[in-house]
């Protein structure tokens, strides 16, 4: 049943909660994608099934949280995050973060590590506002978001077009992680379909380069695609964080 977290500045956060054993759950959604989606239910099932504790919420402006999407941004969204585990979990949780989720993922971890039992990622897409959108823009679309704040963007998952603001751009370089040290002292595992059309292969090997921790692994998935949500691929999610499980209890 969906409940709700009056989280920071009065944005009200949806959220499905399991109970179950330690250390739990949570998954963290991409970018205009909500709890909703196959990857986050397959996990409830998983966990319940296992008896595990398991989370998933809406960002604000996504699913059934407050707030319209197109006036949130990376900051508003990692501090989203930081209220439901904060306030909804308790111990170390593994973290399941998916495209943008990933990025948020990382942004917690480096916020608080000693929450962390660890770490799974799938296509995790950080610093994508930089180098994905703003890195993509042509010259028009870059006057565009200066002149009017927003520009649109065809999308391949909704009829809508995306809408790119210039604070969504310039609020993404404040929380970068890419251009600093980036300790994972747990265990980590990345998951990166060799098809992406989103999220180049290329951003989890880079990924996997600059982090720095004693159990970091990257998985390819010849063939997969930006959702990796193949029976095949959903159950790699399930076998990654039984891994990181294993190391943590």
């Amino acid at each position: 049943m969906t409940q709700y977290l009056e989280g920071p500045q009065g944005r009200r956060i949806a959220y499905n909660r399991v109970g179950g054993q330690g250390p739990g759950v949570v998954f963290l959604g991409g970018f205009r994608s909500d709890m909703q989606g196959s990857k986050a239910l397959w996990l409830e099932d998983w966990a319940r099934g296992r008896g595990r504790a398991f989370l998933r919420f809406d960002y604000s402006g996504h699913g059934e949280s407050s707030g319209a999407f197109d006036e949130g941004a990376i900051g508003d969204w990692f501090q989203d995050a930081l209220a439901v585990i904060r306030g909804l979990t308790e111990g170390p949780q593994v973290l399941v973060g998916s495209s943008m989720g990933g990025w948020i993922s990382l942004l917690v971890a480096r916020t608080m590590p000693e929450r962390l039992a660890g770490l799974v990622t799938v296509a995790a897409a950080p610093d994508f506002t930089e180098r994905g959108f703003w890195a993509g823009f042509s010259k028009a679309e870059r006057a565009a978001l200066a002149e009017s704040g927003r520009v649109e963007l065809p999308s391949d998952y909704a009829d809508e077009p995306y809408v790119i603001t210039r604070r969504l751009i310039e609020d993404g370089r404040d929380h970068l992680v890419l251009d600093k040290p980036l300790p994972l002292p747990f265990p980590v595992r990345f998951l990166q379909g060799t098809a992406d059309a989103d999220v180049p292969m290329s951003w989890a090997l880079d990924l996997l380069d600059h982090a720095s921790g004693e159990d970091m692994r990257l998985t390819l998935v010849k063939g997969a695609d930006h959702r990796f949500s193949t029976p095949d691929c959903l159950e790699l999610i399930g076998a990654a964080i039984n891994e990181v499980l294993a190391c943590a209890e």
